[in-house]
């Protein structure tokens, strides 16, 4: 059974079509790669499918229900979470309570609570407060809590990212180019980071990434995007021989120019 579907999907901005029937699935437990050339539409697609863009036509199904027409904040409720290619950190709250936001929405308080401040709402902040230091621990940031999270080096930023988002407790996880801007070592250590989260809370995980040897080595297969179409898709070792996957990002060879 699949965890996500997603059927036909479309999105164009003026004249110009960002995303053009583009369909794919995501079984369960799965990890999967989006690539494609720079403007083929990949961080469009994740707009569509957490609802920052309303899709012109298609739908988007998860665990069988149509997500499609709901707003940002239910399609998180009902298990998509993401990171961003350019890191979206809260300034003026620490790093602890950049994870806590993110599970706040699901604590049962209501207004009253938080205006009385009631052993209810002290209950659940204390709770969040401790889940979200174990999310911490799990990515690698113990003893971090109290920094601000613009003082962190660019790699705890993007650990930090990924912690926010496990608080929302996904069923499936949207990495948006995570491995973006971390060195050598960095990325190395974001592999092992990412198969340590799969294991260890069993969700989904669609990867969009430059770094070839990211998605190579974390998914099990690989969908192709050029100017919003589907282009190629199947194993890594399938699609790294596709020729016009290829052409795609090097342009077609010129024979004419071959000694």
């Amino acid at each position: 059974m699949s965890q996500l579907e997603v059927k036909n999907i479309s999105k164009a901005f003026g004249g110009v079509k960002a995303i053009d029937n583009f369909s794919f699935a995501v079984g369960q437990h799965d990890i999967v790669g989006i690539i494609g050339p720079n403007g083929a539409g990949k961080t469009t697609a994740f707009n569509l499918l957490t609802g920052v863009y309303p899709l012109d036509s298609g739908q988007v199904l998860l665990n069988g229900t149509d997500i499609s027409k709901l707003p940002q904040h239910e399609i998180a409720r009902a298990g998509m979470a993401r990171t961003f290619q350019n890191i979206r950190l809260f300034r003026g709250l620490s790093v602890l309570e950049n994870v806590m936001t993110a599970a706040d929405p699901y604590s049962p308080y209501n207004l009253l609570d938080v205006l009385f401040y009631s052993s209810r709402k002290r209950h659940n902040e204390e709770a969040a407060r401790k889940q979200g230091s174990e999310y911490l621990k799990i990515v690698g940031l113990e003893g971090y809590e109290n920094e601000r999270p613009e003082s962190l080096p660019y790699g705890l930023q993007r650990k930090l990212e990924i912690a926010r988002a496990l608080a929302t407790n996904p069923k499936v996880l949207l990495l948006d180019e995570p491995a973006a801007g971390l060195n050598p070592s960095e990325v190395r250590e974001f592999i092992e980071l990412v198969k340590r989260l799969h294991k260890q809370f069993d969700f989904s995980i669609i990867i969009i990434e430059h770094r070839l040897e990211v998605i190579m080595e974390l998914s099990s297969q690989i969908f192709v995007l050029n100017f919003g179409k589907l282009l190629a898709s199947g194993t890594p070792s399938e699609v790294v021989g596709n020729k016009a996957v290829t052409e795609a990002y090097l342009g077609e060879e010129d024979e004419s120019c071959l000694i």
